[in-house]
């Protein structure tokens, strides 16, 4: 029997630091903490003079916010300072043996930085530079920042979780290694595809020096080989926009109940087209390719997570073929590289420009200077400006509305996002739930939060905040696995069964209300076995619905959302487990993993104890 349950008194949860959103606050000064909502708009706003320095002591008298240019009522604002010494980490107080938590340690003022070395989309003799530089900046940097770091391929992988040591910062990034993409021609370090010059050649053959070519037969073979090349072309970069918009949808939702703004420093060599906030461009992939619903999703969720992305070309400042050949000398081969290198360039650098006006950020161009990059960017993203306001239009018809911020003074920049999605979360479903458990793997093929959260060593999604424990639930083993478990088909016993429970902080969960005054949460629990070599071996998942009247729902509130699960384990092997929570009212996920060894030498407990 499965079933979610409400006690009092769960002192591992309410040991926990408080768990809600807050915003940074000026050194000294008491943080205000807000709220967010689907009806609240939060935009941070960095202002830089003309020497690019942040500009301080400004007042919401010096500010107008307008969305689609209507001026709107500043509900609260605040301004933030970088901190001269380093913020205080209330660190996680210590768990009972086979507990464990995804909340994340952070301090309640300053802004976080996470850099993101993206091999998805750079060439491998440019991740050699990024990560030098990276070493640099590492060895120059001002203590105290709160620095992570993760890596983007075909999926987001954590690399170092967020610290202040810049020695352990760079010790890990020397033992990362250039990992080359599958969808990039390193040869050339462009936007090519691995097979697309391969045709191409067979297509330049075909018209070649002998004549062939010439009769209608053999220009129809030509234009199929060169049709080919494009559609491969079309396809791989096609995936990588999928890759890319997977990745940053994960970002938002680890870093969704960490308090502040966030400074995302995305160090990639190839820009995929195609990731743009405004609708009025063309979708270059045709009607067939509408990432519209992934991306209005995951600038939503970035936007909701304050996170602020600054994309930085790791290929630095690049030279036009013209300027080392003269086109004119040289004939049309060159003229073409030359046309080639400004229309790739325009739309690479359209799309970093156009990504970080979504998020708030600024793009980083044309300089080889990456250390100064990043130490611009984080400053600036340490000092900035909050403001909120209620939409006058409160209908959420999943239009984009543009926000503009003026600010009484002259001769400064401003740096905030230019506009959101006006529709709820909740009322996105673009994901088959019943395929939580067979498709949570990097094979799934379409963006599945729940899925992505529930991958063997993906980072851990905090929108959900919880505590899980494993424990074995009897002393023997048994032949079968538990009801309602999915084992695998190659998989066989015997298997240990254990009880894993969860503990959600309420605070986190969408439980709207009917006129009865009746609270109604859905949530869904799942619990995945994976080998030592991250394949799927068993899984549980369930799906609950609670009605909660108002003494019941206040004291989840109070106390947070107990639940448990049985899952089954081979008794030979090591295994580890990954037990995930999504709020189906929200989506909002939350996700833990952990080895079961630590779990299997615990006293068994009985798995009908409630």
């Amino acid at each position: 029997m499965h079933r979610m349950y409400f006690l009092t008194g769960l002192a591992l949860l309410l040991s926990l630091p408080s768990l809600g959103t807050a915003q940074s606050a000026v050194p000294d000064a008491p943080a205000t903490t807000i709220h967010s909502s689907s009806d609240l708009v939060v935009v941070d706003v960095t202002v830089l003079d003309s020497q690019q320095n942040p500009v301080h002591n400004l007042t919401a008298g010096d500010f107008k916010i307008l969305e689609d240019g209507h001026l709107q009522t500043i509900k609260n604002f605040e301004e933030h300072i970088a901190p001269i010494s380093p913020p205080t980490i209330t660190p996680i107080p210590k768990l009972e043996e086979g507990t464990y938590t995804n909340y994340t340690p952070a301090p309640a003022s300053g802004p976080l930085t996470i850099l993101l070395l993206d091999t998805l989309n750079t060439p491998t003799d440019d991740q050699i530079y990024v990560r030098n530089q990276l070493l640099k900046y590492l060895k120059e940097a001002r203590p105290g920042s709160h620095v992570a770091i993760f890596g983007l391929g075909t999926r987001l992988y954590l690399i170092r979780g967020f610290t202040t040591d810049l020695d352990l910062l760079r010790t890990t990034t020397l033992k990362t290694k250039p990992d080359t993409s599958p969808l990039l021609d390193d040869t050339v370090g462009n936007d090519a595809t691995p097979g697309a010059d391969k045709m191409q050649d067979e297509a330049n053959k075909l018209a070649g020096a002998t004549g062939i070519g010439n009769t209608p037969l053999e220009q129809a073979r030509k234009a199929a080989a060169e049709q080919m090349a494009t559609d491969e072309q079309v396809l791989q970069l096609q995936a990588r926009v999928h890759y890319t918009l997977d990745g940053f949808n994960q970002l938002a939702r680890f870093l969704g109940s960490l308090p502040g703004r966030k400074n995302l420093i995305w160090f990639s060599g190839s820009f995929p087209i195609g990731i743009a906030p405004d609708p009025s461009l063309k979708n270059p992939f045709g009607a067939a390719a509408d990432f519209s619903d992934e991306f209005k999703d995951t600038v939503t969720r970035l936007g909701r997570s304050q996170v602020a992305v600054y994309p930085v070309d790791a290929r630095g400042l690049r030279t036009d073929p013209c300027n080392l050949a003269g086109c004119g000398v040289t004939g049309p081969a060159q003229m073409k590289a030359h046309l080639d290198f400004n229309i790739e360039l325009s739309y690479t650098h359209s799309t970093m420009q156009s990504m970080a006006e979504a998020t708030g950020g600024r793009s980083l161009l044309n300089t080889n200077d990456l250390v100064g990059v990043v130490e611009k960017g984080i400053e600036a993203g340490s000092n900035y400006y909050t403001l909120t306001y209620v939409p006058a239009n409160p209908e959420q018809n999943g239009f984009y509305r543009k926000i503009k911020v003026e600010v009484a003074r002259k001769g400064v920049t401003l740096a905030y996002r230019h506009g959101y999605y006006s529709y709820d979360l909740r009322a996105q479903n673009h994901r088959d739930r019943s395929k939580v458990a067979s498709t949570a793997g990097p094979e799934a093929a379409t963006y599945n939060a729940f899925n992505a959260a529930m991958m063997r060593g993906a980072p851990e999604p905090t929108e959900i905040v919880f505590l899980a424990s494993a424990r074995p639930s009897t002393v023997d083993p048994e032949p079968a696995v538990a009801p309602g478990n999915k084992v695998e088909p190659k998989v066989k016993g015997p298997f240990r069964r254990y009880t894993v429970r969860y503990n959600a902080s309420a605070a986190n969960l969408d439980c709207p209300a009917t006129l009865d005054g009746v609270h109604h949460c859905a949530l869904e629990f799942a619990a995945l076995v994976y080998d030592s070599d991250g394949t799927l071996v068993n899984s549980q998942t369930n799906a609950v619905n609670a009605a909660l009247a108002a003494p019941s729902y206040k004291a989840a509130q109070d106390s947070g959302v107990q639940y448990r699960q049985q899952i089954s384990v081979p008794v030979s092997g090591e295994f580890s487990l990954r037990v995930g929570i999504l709020d189906l009212n929200s989506d909002r996920v939350g996700a833990i993993g952990f080895p079961l060894a630590e779990a299997a030498k615990l006293t068994p407990v009985s798995a009908t104890q409630p």
